[in-house]
């Protein structure tokens, strides 16, 4: 018999080393996050191995799984403790050991391996571990998984069985960028900044952007757990102004920005400013479409309108769907739509044959911008960006919302739109012309600029985007339009950033 995990234990007692404590907040809608010591133990990280395995049994999947953990002091040890849960459950475990995130992705098409347990906290602060798992490639869990394996680990309703077993990939990474780099070299020399935050990343980011041509100028390459300068997280402004300095001190081309696990690209542009990734996700969107006819893609709700309105999508006759921000939804809609690519606006973006195999690489997305530059030799990445159509567009802006409490304001503030849609009121002095509401909302006004409201799935945080086709002024009323009805809400605190 294993322990049923408990909520909360206190450290440096017989308790905490002797029994299993998982908080239920863990469980996300598409993967899990704790903070490690705090929300969950060794122990309740084995629970999780051995519920894991008892759900993989029961959705009719081979007991065999690729690990691999990510780049922190604590990481190792989580993932052994997955692990012997894993084949406590009967699983055969494949280690590749220490990976960015999308080569554990890769390894279940090498070798063959239905299912996969990526230890990693992703681009959360220290502090926070997790597990992003999947049992059919190239998709990750959904919120039914999840649902179900929470209530697997929390009633430890467990299915332990001898025939667990563990294998070792010695030097596995050599096979994932022997992948990534089997393909012709750029014919461009593009000098390129690789900017790893001292993540995960930066043990394998430099060869790859080397081998497929590019001169690299390293920034923060060295793997260092303690992330001396800032977070790995190339959607966080303190990262991506430190990739502009770089730009412009060496003179680049452009500047990538690779997020703690890389499964995430950032852009900086020749001349120091940042693209966001939805404009990036619309500058390849405009390459691949003018190359493969009648393209299809997905993008999520926190996305530019440009997919819809840009004049170049329009003549090549590119369609666009927008969907539920997150990995695993995006992952699985690009999935069922067959779409050639899908982009989110944190930076994740997938793309399917015959750029990649459907999941999330930053590696991948960043061998697609260089692409997308070689094809386009005598323009710079600036000249790429200003052909745009401009839009004025916030960051992603996170106001502290306690998990508990955050899909309920979000629900609230949903009424609220609905209601005001219904009566013809007004936000920031225009009719609504349109609501989206398959995750959060996103208010649409007559002139095209919108506001969106969600609840982040993985932070105890909710999520607000504004963006306007007419004006910086107009972005700054939607904004404000979005904030007054926050506002009403005393559970919302304060933002991690605004405009």
């Amino acid at each position: 018999m294993f322990p049923k995990p408990k909520p909360l234990l206190v450290p440096n007692t017989y308790a905490y080393e002797s029994e299993p404590m998982v908080k239920a907040t863990g469980f996300r809608e598409y993967d899990a996050r704790w903070l490690f010591g705090k929300e969950i133990n060794l122990m309740g990280i084995q629970a999780l191995g051995m519920g894991l395995g008892a759900l993989i049994a029961e959705l009719g999947q081979k007991q065999e799984i690729v690990t691999g953990h990510d780049f922190r002091g604590y990481s190792a040890s989580i993932k052994y403790a997955l692990m012997t849960g894993l084949m406590a459950a009967g699983c055969k475990v494949h280690d590749i050991g220490l990976a960015v995130t999308p080569m554990a992705y890769f390894a279940q098409f090498d070798l063959d391996v239905p299912c996969v347990a990526m230890v990693t906290a992703s681009h959360n602060d220290n502090g926070w571990t997790g597990v992003k798992m999947g049992a059919s490639k190239p998709l990750t869990f959904g919120p039914d998984e999840m649902t179900r394996l929470k209530e697997i680990v929390l009633n430890a309703e467990f299915k332990n069985k001898a025939g667990g077993s563990y294998q070792f990939h010695e030097n596995y990474p050599a096979r994932y960028i022997a992948d990534l780099t089997n393909r012709p070299k750029l014919k461009r020399k593009l000098k390129v900044v690789v900017a790893c935050g001292n993540g995960t990343a930066g043990a394998f980011a430099p060869q790859v952007m080397e081998a497929i041509g590019c001169e690299v100028i390293p920034l923060d390459t060295e793997l260092d757990h303690t992330f001396p300068k800032y977070n790995p997280n190339p959607e966080d402004m303190e990262m991506l102004h430190a990739i502009r300095d770089a730009v412009l001190e060496h003179k680049a081309d452009v500047g990538l920005g690779f997020d703690g696990d890389g499964d995430r690209c950032g852009v900086v542009d020749n001349t120091g400013e940042e693209i966001f990734a939805d404009k990036v996700g619309v500058m390849l969107a405009r390459d691949m479409s003018a190359v493969h006819k009648d393209a299809t893609f997905v993008v999520d709700v926190k996305s530019t309108g440009l997919f819809v309105t840009d004049p170049v999508l329009q003549k090549q006759n590119a369609k666009t769907t927008y969907w539920k921000t997150g990995h695993s939804y995006m992952k699985r809609r690009t999935n069922e739509l067959k779409a050639l690519a899908g982009f989110e606006k944190s930076g994740h973006f997938f793309f399917n044959a015959p750029v990649g195999r459907g999941y999330d690489d930053g590696l991948v997305s960043a061998i697609a911008i260089c692409e997308m530059m070689d094809r386009a030799p005598g323009k710079t990445m600036a000249d790429l960006k200003d052909a745009l159509p401009k839009t004025w567009s916030s960051p992603t802006m996170s106001p502290h919302c306690a998990d508990e409490t955050k899909y309920g304001v979000v629900a609230a503030v949903v009424k609220y739109f609905e209601d005001a849609q219904k009566k013809g009121d007004k936000v920031a002095g225009q009719s609504i012309r349109d609501l989206v509401t398959v995750n959060g909302v996103r208010v649409t006004c007559e002139d095209g600029s919108w506001g969106l409201v969600r609840a982040s799935s993985n932070k105890p945080e909710l999520v607000v985007v504004v963006e306007s086709p007419v004006s910086e002024a107009r972005m700054h009323d939607m904004f404000e339009a979005m904030n007054v009805v926050l506002r009403t809400h005393p559970e919302v605190g304060a933002y991690n950033q605004t405009i």
